[in-house]
C-alpha cells in the first residue's frame, strides 16, 4: 500500500506540472502572471501538498518565480534571455553533432534504426504543422521530435538540458507568435532536411541544417528587438 501511495503522489505532482506547463506553453498562463498554490489546488479539485510540488519542479526548471509573499509568477523571458537560449544550445549541439558520428555504424543496431523511424515520424508531423502554422501541434511534435532526437545520443544529461532549454524558449515565443501575422513565416520546419542529413551521416548537411535552426532563430529574434513600425502594435517590445 506504501509503495501504491508513493507512485499515485508523485504521479499527481507530475501531471499537475505537466498541465501547468501546457497552459504556459499555450499561452493560456501568460508571463508576469500570478497565483498562489491555493488558486491552483482548489482548480484542480487536489490538495495543496502535490501542487506546491509541482510549482516548485517548475520554478526550478525557469518557467516561474517564487515569492514567499505572492506565490508564484510566470517568469517573464527576455529577448536577450532568448538570445543566450540559442547560442547556449548551438555550443551544446556542436558537441552532439561530433557524438553522431562516433559509432561507424549505428544503423546496425536495431534500437537506433526503431528510434529513427519514430524520429522521422516527430519530424514529418512537426514540419507540417509548421507549414500550416498550427502553433499548438507544432509545439508538441517540435518538443517530442528534438527530445527523441537528443536520445539517440545516448547521454540523458546533455539531452535533459536541451529539452528545458526549448521548452523555455517556447515560452518566451509564444505570446509573440499568436500575434503575429505572418506566422508561417517564422515558424522553423526544418525538420525532416535535419533527420535526412542523420541518416545519410552526411555532415556537411546536418551542420547546414543546424545552422540554418539557429539562424532562423536568431533573425527571429532581431526582428523582436527591432521590430519596425509596420510590426510595432503586433510585437510590442517585451
Amino acid at each position: 500500500m506504501c509503495a501504491s501511495g508513493a507512485v499515485t503522489r508523485s504521479t499527481l505532482r507530475q501531471q499537475i506540472a505537466d498541465a501547468l506547463r501546457d497552459e504556459v506553453l499555450a499561452g493560456r498562463l501568460l508571463p508576469g502572471r500570478e497565483f498562489t498554490v491555493k488558486q491552483i489546488a482548489e482548480q484542480y479539485g487536489v490538495s495543496a501538498t502535490p501542487v506546491r510540488e509541482a510549482l516548485f519542479d517548475l520554478s526550478a526548471q525557469g518557467l516561474l518565480e517564487s515569492d514567499q509573499h505572492r506565490g508564484f509568477r510566470v517568469h517573464q523571458f527576455t529577448v536577450a534571455d532568448y538570445r543566450a537560449m540559442v547560442e547556449a544550445r548551438a555550443l551544446v549541439m556542436d558537441g552532439v553533432l561530433r557524438g553522431v558520428f562516433h559509432d561507424p555504424a549505428p544503423e546496425r543496431r536495431t534500437d537506433y534504426r526503431d528510434a529513427l523511424v519514430s524520429v522521422r515520424r516527430r519530424a514529418e508531423e512537426a514540419a507540417r504543422a509548421a507549414r500550416c502554422g498550427d502553433l499548438d501541434i507544432l509545439i508538441g511534435y517540435d518538443l517530442r521530435f528534438w527530445r527523441e532526437l537528443g536520445g539517440l545520443i545516448s547521454n540523458g544529461y546533455i539531452s535533459d538540458f536541451l529539452h528545458r532549454l526549448r521548452i523555455q524558449a517556447w515560452v518566451f515565443a509564444v505570446p509573440y507568435l499568436r500575434g503575429d501575422a505572418a506566422l508561417r513565416d517564422w515558424l522553423w520546419n526544418g525538420h525532416v532536411e535535419l533527420v535526412a542529413a542523420i541518416t545519410h551521416r552526411d555532415r556537411e548537411a546536418l551542420r547546414a541544417a543546424i545552422d540554418g535552426y539557429n539562424s532562423h532563430a536568431l533573425s527571429w529574434a532581431d526582428r523582436l528587438a527591432d521590430p519596425g513600425p509596420a510590426a510595432g502594435d503586433a510585437w510590442g517590445r517585451p
